[in-house]
């Protein structure tokens, strides 16, 4: 939705600004918790609730939500989502989690990849796909990988917005086009 990739942008630069040279990287995991947290229906709609106030939506949100450090959230991810319930922009937090990873991901060279295969790739396996990606792609990957039983075969990469797909899924459906073309 480009509205909300709108509202969300200045808030995950304005973020990647305040973070400074420090680690922006655990800075995302909290947002990220922060954002799965907030894009629950129930807590929505508990923020949504005019007889609640925002320090309330501040206390559920973040006793509720599990930081990757194991340990409270920093202060400048307590600071963002003051700023985002206080101006009524919840429902952005996830766009912002989103956007705030892209850059941290741009700042290090790096972009998060989701490899789907029909089958459960090994460590080795993961490293081998992984490092032809890197090459096709031309730079350094974070690879997780979603198990796709109705790709029967082979996988299907997805870096950003570029999606390499060599599963047999893809080959059939290129097969059915041309004989129904």
């Amino acid at each position: 939705m480009a509205e909300l990739a709108t509202i969300a942008r200045p808030y995950a630069e304005a973020l990647m600004k305040a973070s400074g040279q420090g680690d922006a990287a655990a800075l995302a995991g909290e947002i990220s918790a922060l954002a799965q947290v907030a894009a629950d229906a129930q807590m929505r709609e508990f923020a949504d609730d005019p007889k609640i106030t925002p320090g309330q939506v501040f206390d559920l949100l973040t006793s509720v939500a599990k930081m990757p450090s194991g340990a409270a959230a920093s202060d400048a991810a307590n600071n963002l989502l003051r700023v985002v319930i206080d101006n009524g922009r919840l429902s952005a937090l996830p766009e912002i989690a989103r956007q705030f990873q892209a850059l941290v991901d741009a700042r290090s060279g790096t972009s998060q990849a989701v490899i789907e295969s029909a089958f459960p790739i090994d460590a080795s396996q993961l490293a081998e796909v992984t490092s032809a990606m890197e090459k096709r792609f031309g730079r350094k990957l974070e690879a997780r990988v979603v198990v796709q039983p109705e790709l029967i075969g082979g996988v299907r990469v997805i870096v950003g917005d570029e999606v390499l797909d060599t599963s047999i899924r893809a080959r059939l459906e290129q097969m059915k086009a041309a004989l129904t073309a």
